[in-house]
């Protein structure tokens, strides 16, 4: 198949970056298309581990042209420093393009994410405070500055100029902040530019080409279908889409050329920052799921909440999507568990819902009902078979593809690349 889109299936920090680097090795072309250094991909392989803020997780394969897409928001200080990293390691960064349709996080919005995050006070949503929300609103608001006009400082300057008086109107005024010097963002900004335009390309163009010839790429998404502005649980959602169906968006392609989607999810459920979650755990079981899988995010540092899976959720999720496949990550974070829960349905004033509710006032009052399964007390990482797993993980892994209707891909059993189970042959 020519095109495969990996997802997110759950509130984020599903460990795409893993199943995106293992399947890297057969792409020709890897291209995020959402989000931005508010994602964190850790990455485990013979380079050694890396947590992959911008750049494509696919970029440890020299073989395959790396894309950062249109509907990625770059910031340029991040980008520069992830691929000063890379090079340091030895890895080669020559095969990596950036579109020059994609935005650039200015100072302001990062500015305006945290003060706003403190005016919200015990209301805050927990953002990651990286500028995410007040550039992709920018963007829609026609406010947006481009990689492509960095590489016209003339052009750039005006629109900047225009930009920022407004902007700092509001910091000054609301905020109660100091204003943004212009000619100090302009001079960063054009120096930024310099370093990145041998980057910049029309990236669309290149996966179109690709396509064309049927060369297999992979589609790279951030963050996760639960956090999705239009069907998460909003407001506390990230900025862009993280489905599938933005991934031809955010890459410069057609949906019907998307051929295969993998949803990503864990044996359990996390999430970080504020927000409904039905299966969080708040006692001794959350706490050692948390500590023994290092549950800490890769780009803030903060501890996620820790649950059982979630199935309505997870079902809802593989229904949007459209998801052809699962890959199931961190199974053997289970390994030491008696019994395992899944939660198959939610308990609300008396009702029992099969389906995931919209509104958040309802889902903030939804009781899990679970269905319990017992544990396999059996070392895991070492197994790459799906046959040699003990009957219980199998029972397990059988449970879940008939609650979310979509048949096991990948199994991950450890961080590294090599800790897998191919139950099918994706690429």
């Amino acid at each position: 198949m020519s095109v495969t889109a990996i997802i997110g299936a759950q509130w984020g920090d599903e460990g795409k970056g893993k199943i995106v680097d293992l399947l890297a090795t057969s792409a020709k072309a890897v291209v995020r298309f959402s989000g931005g250094d508010n994602a964190g991909h850790t990455v485990i392989n013979p380079y050694g581990e890396f947590k992959l803020h911008i750049v494509p997780s696919g970029i440890f394969n020299a073989g395959a042209i790396c894309i950062i897409g249109n509907g990625v928001a770059i910031n340029p200080v991040i980008l520069l420093e992830e691929i000063e990293n890379l090079q340091k390691h030895g890895v080669d960064t020559s095969h990596l393009f950036i579109s020059d349709r994609a935005h650039l996080i200015m100072p302001y919005h990062t500015l305006m994410d945290g003060l706003e995050e403190e005016r919200r006070g015990k209301g805050a949503i927990g953002t990651t405070r990286k500028g995410i929300g007040p550039v992709f609103a920018d963007k829609i608001a026609r406010l947006g500055i481009r990689t492509c006009d960095l590489l016209n400082k003339k052009e750039f300057r005006s629109r900047l100029a225009s930009i920022l008086e407004p902007k700092n109107a509001i910091l000054t005024k609301i905020y109660n902040a100091p204003p943004l010097s212009l000619e100090e963002i302009y001079e960063q900004y054009c120096s930024y530019g310099e370093r990145l335009a041998p980057f910049i390309r029309d990236t669309g163009q290149i996966v179109r080409d690709m396509i064309s010839q049927k060369q297999p790429i992979i589609l790279e998404g951030a963050q996760g279908t639960m956090l999705d502005p239009d069907f998460g649980t909003y407001p506390y959602v990230t900025s862009s889409s993280p489905l599938a169906a933005a991934g031809s968006i955010g890459a410069g392609i057609s949906p019907k050329q998307i051929d295969q989607i993998i949803g990503v999810f864990k044996a359990y459920t996390t999430r970080v920052g504020g927000g409904p979650m039905p299966t969080e755990l708040k006692d001794k079981t959350g706490e050692f799921i948390r500590e023994r899988a290092h549950e800490y995010g890769a780009t803030t540092g903060r501890p996620r909440r820790c649950g059982w899976f979630d199935a309505v959720a997870g079902r809802f999720s593989a229904q949007i999507n459209g998801f052809t496949g699962i890959a199931l990550t961190r199974l053997d974070v289970l390994d030491a568990l008696d019994s395992i829960k899944v939660c198959t349905g939610y308990q609300v004033e008396g009702n029992v819902l099969k389906a995931f509710p919209g509104d958040l006032a309802i889902l903030g009052k939804c009781q899990p009902i679970y269905e319990e399964l017992p544990g396999w007390r059996t070392e895991t990482s070492t197994i790459r078979n799906i046959k040699q797993l003990p009957s219980q993980a199998q029972r397990y892994i059988s449970r879940l593809e008939e609650l979310l209707s979509c048949p096991m891909s990948i199994i991950s059993v450890g961080a590294n690349r090599h800790q897998t189970i191919m139950v099918e042959k994706v690429m």
